[in-house]
């Protein structure tokens, strides 16, 4: 998707260890006529499959879930990484690993909202080593929904995340894989 490639050219910074900032256009600060365009290239790259649900982490992943939701026509669900008093006790729970932020946590959705049988399709904002992604999954498969595919946004081609999921059959699309970074500059696949 060239206009999110350019964008990451011109605002993304590069910090130590390979951690790519757009937090001042995708995660932080939303650029929303961005997220709109996101939003329907999702549609248009899952245009020919029954979409029940879109599953997001909290909590850069739901501003563009929520847009791609509207394009779909459907619900969004964000997974919760803290307990509340207004959370479901009955809940799907799973573990995973945030390497930004160096910590295990877990995520939670109510039994309420993830059905048997409900088709799911994943949007998150990035994939790397796909921890988040997994634990989206893991929460699909407990509920006995059928995980269409996922959709993020960036992928770091140089990290396994994305080459496990692809490898497993798993239906993904990344708007950008950024193949490498070199002197503080990504390069695209």
């Amino acid at each position: 998707m060239d206009i999110l490639k350019q964008r990451i050219m011109e605002d993304a910074r590069v910090l130590e260890g390979q951690i790519i900032k757009v937090d001042n256009f995708l995660n932080h600060q939303v650029d929303v006529a961005l997220l709109n365009e996101i939003g329907k290239e999702f549609k248009e790259r899952f245009k020919d499959y029954k979409i029940d649900k879109i599953l997001t982490a909290e909590a850069s992943g739901i501003a563009i879930a929520s847009i791609a939701a509207q394009y779909f026509q459907v619900p969004m669900i964000f997974a919760r990484k803290t307990e509340s008093k207004n959370l479901d006790k009955d809940k799907y729970e799973s573990e995973v690993y945030s390497y930004t932020k160096g910590k295990v946590y877990k995520i939670m959705v109510s039994k309420r909202y993830l059905k048997e049988d409900e088709n799911v399709l994943i949007i998150d904002d990035f994939l790397a080593n796909g921890k988040a992604v997994e634990g989206l999954i893991d929460i699909v498969n407990q509920s006995g929904a059928n995980l269409i595919g996922i959709g993020v946004a960036i992928e770091k081609g140089f990290q396994d995340g994305g080459k496990g999921l692809r490898e497993r059959g798993i239906k993904l699309e990344s708007l950008a894989i950024i193949d490498s970074i070199k002197d503080g500059k990504v390069e695209f696949r």
